[in-house]
């Protein structure tokens, strides 16, 4: 299967990429939730426990999701130049370089992840957290591998295959969660078994898929390209640091939220968990725009990414709205699925009150990051992402420390920090479009 971007309505191929996007991750963030919610069945300790592995191992995925990301740009964009072979052998490249990195950032996180519980977990949680990641890590590479497959389906234009799976192991999840937690008294363990079996299944499925397409000639064909590596690593350092970025901001802001109490730890990973519900449509959009952008790239049809590029924010923030609504008028029956404690709920929504707001900001940086990556000008990524995730939280959390002030003035300051990060990232890559329509490269 290959679908041409390069031709045809960018509405209609934006449409049609990102539903199925969006309906898989729909599914893949209810596998989330409801990992929450059996934890939170289990104590507040373990749901503590889950919030806080979730932040430190999406940092060990966030350098494979990024290079894989790049892998999509350089497949696609092999497409769109109609360079068939080429494309055949940056997947087949790309594919061992995931084999390699799986092993690489296996042995990395075994070694740094119990400093990094031992640093934020209490007595409480501590043993369950660690329980939970030790069982996890053993099944990076299936994660890892899942990515890169669907990476090089994503660039053929199919985006269903993913939402397929998902669909069916976020079910899966419901019944081995049940199992293990009710029948077999298993605790956060039981929800680490699941989630590896899920995934062990969604990477065995996406590889039957991938040898499906053009794409796939066989590893009898490999021929190791140190260029095709060369270039992978050049364009996936960005997306790879600000998925990194992403992640390590995550255990930053549960570092300065430890104070509050293992209740507000909880409450924000249920919020994020309800917040990452209504991103969906938003991550969606930016995968849509990654495929169009890239192949119409490699083919120099210019015009078309920057139609797709504002179709994209325009429906984003139609979404962002319909999710901001719904945080005000459904958000309390939401958290109070995922916890009875009624002091973790009150804060999973104020959380969600106050951040709500910073959808529209998450839309421009979505949107525009992958339109970056699309066209190879990917140079500010990384800088945006180590200040929107690193130094303006640490800088402004510190002082509000200091200050011994209430927790909603955190969530205050990240607004502030999301939305100078997005409008940075607008006038930079609307420039960046400007700059090379008037130097010819974009005509």
């Amino acid at each position: 299967m290959h679908t041409d971007l390069t031709k045809g309505s960018t509405k209609s191929h934006l449409i049609k990429l990102s539903i199925p996007s969006i309906t898989g991750y729909f599914f893949h963030t209810m596998f989330n939730v409801t990992d929450t919610f059996f934890a939170g069945e289990v104590s507040t300790e373990a749901l503590a426990a889950l919030s806080l592995s979730a932040s430190i191992f999406f940092m060990v995925l966030a350098i494979a999701i990024g290079m894989s990301e790049a892998l999509t740009v350089l497949v696609a964009n092999s497409f769109g130049e109609k360079e068939f072979k080429k494309a055949q052998n940056t997947a087949l490249n790309g594919i061992v370089f995931a084999f390699v990195l799986s092993i690489f950032l296996t042995i990395i996180s075994i070694v740094s992840i119990p400093y990094l519980i031992a640093l934020l977990a209490d007595a409480s949680y501590i043993n369950q957290t660690m329980s939970y990641v030790n069982i996890i890590l053993y099944a990076t590479l299936f994660f890892i591998a899942s990515f890169f497959f669907n990476a090089l389906l994503v660039a053929v234009g199919d985006t269903k295959s993913f939402r397929n799976i998902l669909i069916f192991t976020s079910f899966l999840n419901i019944f081995l969660d049940y199992i293990f937690i009710h029948s077999f008294s298993f605790g956060v363990n039981g929800i680490a078994i699941a989630t590896v079996i899920a995934e062990f299944i969604t990477m065995l499925y996406l590889y039957y898929k991938l040898k499906k397409t053009k794409l796939w000639t066989g590893f009898k064909h490999f021929t190791l390209d140190i260029e095709v590596l060369k270039e992978l690593l050049k364009q996936g350092f960005a997306p790879s640091m600000n998925m990194f970025m992403m992640a390590f901001g995550m255990y930053v802001i549960t570092y300065f939220v430890a104070p509050y109490g293992k209740e507000a730890i909880a409450g924000y990973g249920i919020g994020m968990r309800i917040e990452q519900i209504f991103l969906i449509p938003v991550v969606g959009l930016g995968i849509g725009t990654l495929s169009i952008v890239s192949q119409n790239n490699g083919a120099k049809f210019y015009s078309r990414i920057e139609e797709t590029t504002s179709l994209a924010i325009k429906y984003g923030f139609y979404l962002s709205t319909l999710g901001i609504i719904a945080f005000y008028t459904i958000g309390e029956e939401i958290a109070s699925l995922l916890s009875e404690s009624k002091i973790v709920q009150e804060s999973a929504l104020l959380y969600l009150h106050i951040c709500g707001f910073a959808f529209y900001g998450f839309v421009m940086i979505f949107i525009y990051i992958s339109m970056l990556q699309g066209i190879k000008k990917t140079g500010i990524i990384f800088p945006l992402s180590v200040y929107r995730q690193v130094v303006a939280p640490i800088i402004l959390f510190s002082f509000f420390s200091l200050l011994n002030v209430e927790i909603y003035t955190l969530w205050l300051g990240l607004n502030a920090i999301i939305f100078s990060s997005a409008f940075y990232l607008w006038w930079y890559a609307r420039g960046q479009l400007n700059t090379q329509l008037l130097q010819g490269e974009i005509k």
